[in-house]
């Protein structure tokens, strides 16, 4: 049974950073593509960031370029996602979900596994 557990999340001031982590289990991790998405209240899903399996590839949506940073660790089975710079545009539930390829679309519908998601609150 595939387990994908988010965690990280918090209520930070606008400038801050926080280090979201997410653990799967139940999977080879080294496998997949892994990506971040997130989902504001009254807004689509958005994808985030997204990493191939051997972190040769990384995408990052216009809006966290140059601020977020994901990363992973295969022999932790753990993804990261490094956020600098926090704005309040940036409070979200935050996702991350494990996809059988690396691909530069992040669309949700491609990812296999998803987490319960941990939330990120930033205050102006």
């Amino acid at each position: 049974q595939v387990q994908v557990v988010e965690s990280g999340g918090g209520l930070v001031q606008a400038g801050g950073s926080l280090r979201l982590s997410c653990t799967a289990s139940g999977l080879t991790f080294d496998d997949y593509a892994m990506g971040w998405f997130r989902h504001a209240p009254g807004m689509e899903r958005e994808g985030v960031s997204c990493i191939s399996w051997n972190s040769g590839s990384k995408y990052y949506v216009d809006s966290v370029k140059g601020r977020f940073s994901i990363s992973r660790d295969n022999a932790k089975n753990t993804l990261y996602l490094q956020m600098n710079t926090l704005k309040p545009e940036d409070t979200a539930m935050y996702y991350c979900a494990a996809d059988w390829r690396f691909r530069r679309t992040l669309k949700a519908d491609d990812y296999l596994y998803w987490g319960q998601g941990t939330q990120v609150t930033v205050s102006s």
